[in-house]
């Protein structure tokens, strides 16, 4: 495979909550709220921050300029020793470019992400172009958004659907104009990991200069396969992956950061590659995202889900007692989190004991069995039992003698 640009062992984090997560059905953001998620992204640690799609409306813009003249110049509280890049999307227009240059360009470190249809589907039935016109469209535009800002940034739209020669096409058209990375989005979520693999793969052997630039993958989850295409995708040598706090984002969502930046901490072993996400942030941000959306995160989501380190049968309960490492295979506290044991129907007397001892409860043997079986009868019949509820089972002598 051809070698390309950066530090290989790093997986730069290029974080769209802020305009592809915002995209979401039911979401939206006013400007405070977008400062404040910025803000939070920029201590978590994200390389780029996407913030908004300036040509879309005067306050898109008015946003963006805001948070690149404030967060593209903070660094305090960054993990890394400069502020994250400000990028702002931009269609293949002049005037877009102009707008999202007049928002970006006072960052300290700006980048104009230009996208242009690629997919026979799109120029057909979207752009009602030739491919003559969308590869001199995506070199001139380039080129033009090159004069104006050092960093840019091309992602030939449905990607994953477009004809891999006339895609290595245009991407050597976006290196001649001069872009700096190269995204290969997977649109409408449509490939499997291994063919969208294979993509990146073909890219980084057959696009000629591929060795100068970097590759980025920016998947969705149409299909639920977003995070294992974006893992794919770096396994066949991109270095920068394109994802949103939670998932969010059109239709289905998008890749989720916590996701990728666990899978690549926890199986370090597996894909030998570094971010420079501060993981410990990871559940505050969630919450602040969830809050400011207004979209609930499902407790059964990976990361930052509630039940991530939730475990109700007696079985796995015990197990945890003895050794965490027994069924979780990352601390929690390493994602801003914690380990709960829920007590239900399907818990054990170990747990039981575990938490009466918490409230300050310490049962002999035959105590904890009364308590025990009042606990089996309560939990057949409620769905959720809290600690008022546990307290009701002490035996009165058990409560007289009390404490630990």
């Amino acid at each position: 495979m051809t070698a390309m640009s950066g530090d290989q062992s790093y997986v730069r984090i290029f974080d769209t909550t802020l305009r592809d997560g915002e995209q979401s059905a039911g979401a939206s953001l006013n400007g405070g709220q977008k400062l404040d998620i910025a803000r939070a992204l920029s201590r978590l640690g994200v390389d780029v921050i996407e913030a908004g799609f300036p040509a879309a409306s005067a306050s898109d813009g008015e946003v963006v300029a805001r948070i690149a003249a404030e967060v593209g110049h903070d660094q305090d509280g960054c993990p890394s020793d400069a502020p994250p890049i400000i990028c702002g999307l931009a269609r293949c227009a002049p005037a877009d470019i102009d707008a999202a240059w007049a928002a970006v360009g006072r960052a300290l470190r700006p980048r104009i992400h230009l996208f242009l249809a690629t997919s026979e589907i799109h120029m057909r039935h979207k752009l009602r172009m030739s491919r003559a016109e969308v590869l001199a469209r995506a070199g001139e535009m380039i080129a033009y958004a090159r004069r104006l800002c050092p960093d840019v940034e091309f992602s030939p739209e449905d990607a994953g659907r477009t004809e891999p020669e006339f895609l290595h096409q245009v991407l050597e058209a976006a290196i001649r104009a001069g872009a700096g990375t190269l995204n290969i989005p997977d649109t409408v979520g449509y490939r499997m990991p291994h063919e969208y693999g294979a993509l990146i793969a073909g890219i980084a052997d057959n696009v000629a200069g591929i060795e100068d630039v970097i590759i980025s993958v920016h998947c969705h989850d149409d299909l639920g396969l977003a995070t294992a295409n974006t893992l794919a995708g770096i396994r066949a040598g991109a270095r920068q992956a394109e994802v949103t706090v939670n998932g969010i984002g059109e239709r289905a969502g998008n890749c989720a950061l916590e996701e990728v930046v666990m899978a690549l901490q926890t199986r370090h072993d597996c894909h030998g590659l570094e971010t420079g996400i501060d993981t410990r942030q990871l559940t505050p941000v969630s919450r602040l995202v969830s809050a400011c959306t207004g979209m609930v995160v499902q407790p059964n989501k990976a990361i930052v889900g509630a039940n991530a380190f939730a475990h109700q049968s007696g079985i796995h309960q015990d197990g945890m007692l003895k050794s965490g490492e027994t069924y979780e295979i990352m601390r929690p506290e390493s994602v801003g989190a914690g380990t709960r044991l829920v007590l239900g129907r399907q818990s054990g007397r170990h747990a039981l004991r575990a938490r009466l001892a918490e409230l300050g409860h310490d049962l002999d043997d035959d105590a904890l069995a009364l308590a025990f079986e009042a606990f089996k009868q309560m939990a057949s019949g409620k769905r959720h039992i809290d600690d008022a509820d546990l307290l009701e089972l002490v035996p009165p002598a058990a409560a007289r003698s009390g404490a630990m």
